[in-house]
């Protein structure tokens, strides 16, 4: 089954591109002014007051179309959402158009990337209505950037949107050897039994009762520069294990390998941009299944490192998981090593799905992670890694809990767990969603990237490239 990254793309420069205007409310009356007299009073009697998302069209003579206009609201409304062109541009007919507006910098490469992202369509199962609207890439953008950046987006939102019947670890592992291909980059697999001879002895434990032989995926790219090490969840379906899921926690459990396609597309737009680093991609691919041979609650593991863990809660399986593969990683010194991962429901009780909190200890990183959020449009927010909570993880009879009871702090918790993994290693961890609850501009209802831009924008100044 192939499952490459389909190919968002701006259209060609056409002359005869229709414009499409972007215009606040505060711009709207010297925006009126530029038009002919028919069109201003044309945009005047559909009532058009450029709130946040409006679209008004405008005629030509004879009754074509002349452009649209699409309205930018004021900077309130602005700060309550992002990709607003695309809000608009939805609903335009067919046809290909170039934004017109006084926005540059980093606010036109959202707005242009927005209008890539709104061309996106999960189709695999069921025919979906074409986007009708093709966009031109604006001046002053870097088409060839947002457009790897899109197409990364595309490709993790294929991949969590995919079920567990067609992306279980033997899929996921077909997708990280395409991309790897794709870009030249090395790549190889530790499969079923292989993995305890090969001491990955919480990967095995967690994924040995699903249909398919759990796995690590490991892949390589670059030969110069500093070192980053990508580290992403892939529980390909989550039953909760023993401690079994109730049905409506376990409906979006096909999201669980949200973590590795978020670092799949990442790793994808690094890729195509030939950033000078050396990249390392490693995925734990699972599913966390019920069976004779699953592991079991009080079971305790010995971990990659030698550390043991106590099993208070199957269903803290994605911990495990990543324990093993950030030990291998850690093994090799990175400069930067991140994991992503759809770890806990806590995370989503701090922030709500629409934020993607994250862990580091390193200060001047964070802050640059969180300036590449709010410059990618790729909301992020720093969380503790808080000492004192480390004695929540040491349940007495092993080194650590991998679930400890009272159900306080959970995201803490679990980020002080994986942390034991790391090493001195410079870390940051990020507890995502990957899943898009309902419609918004850009991002359809589904799976979701969270993260990978803000790391990305962290990346020059983070690794001195």
């Amino acid at each position: 089954m192939p499952m490459m990254p389909n190919q968002p793309r701006f259209a060609a420069p056409d002359a005869d591109a229709l414009p499409l205007y972007a215009v606040g409310e505060g711009a709207l009356e010297a925006f009126r002014a530029t038009l002919s007299g028919d069109q201003a009073a044309w945009l005047s009697a559909t009532g058009f007051a450029a709130g946040l998302g409006e679209l008004a069209l405008l005629p030509a003579p004879g009754g074509g179309l002349a452009g649209a206009v699409a309205g930018l609201g004021d900077p309130l409304a602005r700060a309550r959402g992002r990709f607003h062109v695309a809000a608009a541009a939805a609903r335009l007919p067919r046809g290909i158009y170039r934004l017109e507006s006084d926005l540059n910098g980093p606010a036109l490469d959202v707005e242009a990337l927005g209008l890539l992202l709104s061309r996106y369509r999960f189709d695999r199962y069921r025919d979906q209505a074409p986007a009708l609207a093709a966009f031109t890439a604006p001046l002053g953008v870097d088409s060839a950037r947002l457009e790897a950046l899109a197409e990364a987006e595309w490709l993790t939102r294929d991949l969590i949107n995919t079920p567990a019947s067609d992306m279980g670890p033997d899929a996921l592992e077909e997708a990280v050897f395409a991309l790897a291909a794709r870009h030249g980059a090395r790549a190889g697999a530790v499969r079923g039994d292989d993995l305890i001879a090969r001491n990955f002895p919480l990967i095995h434990a967690v994924g040995r009762a699903g249909p398919q032989a759990p796995r690590l995926l490991d892949f390589t790219w670059g030969d110069t520069g500093p070192r980053l090490t990508l580290v992403g969840k892939g529980v390909c379906f989550d039953t909760g294990g023993l401690d079994i899921k109730p049905p409506n926690s376990m409906g979006l459990m096909k999201k669980d390998m949200g973590g590795a396609a978020s670092v799949l597309g990442l790793a994808h737009v690094i890729m195509a941009q030939q950033l000078p680093l050396r990249l390392r991609v490693l995925i734990p691919a699972v599913e966390n299944s019920i069976a004779s041979n699953a592991f079991r609650p009080q079971d305790i593991l010995t971990a990659r490192n030698g550390l043991t863990v106590e099993v208070n809660n199957t269903d803290a399986e994605g911990r495990l998981v990543l324990a093993d593969a950030l030990a291998l990683a850690a093994e090799e010194q990175s400069d930067l090593l991140v994991s992503m991962a759809t770890l806990t429901g806590a995370a989503r009780v701090a922030v709500g799905p629409g934020i993607a909190p994250f862990y580091t200890d390193d200060d001047a990183l964070a802050g640059l992670i969180a300036r590449g959020g709010a410059t990618g449009a790729d909301p992020v927010w720093r969380m503790p890694f808080h000492a004192p909570y480390e004695k929540m993880i040491e349940p007495g009879i092993a080194d650590l809990d991998n679930a400890p009871s009272g159900g306080f702090a959970g995201s803490i918790t679990a980020a002080l767990f994986l942390r034991r993994f790391t090493g001195a290693a410079r870390y940051a961890h990020f507890d995502i969603y990957g899943w898009q609850p309902s419609d918004a501009p850009a991002c359809p209802k589904g799976g979701a990237g969270q993260g990978a831009r803000a790391l990305l924008g962290a990346l020059p100044e983070a690794l001195g490239l």
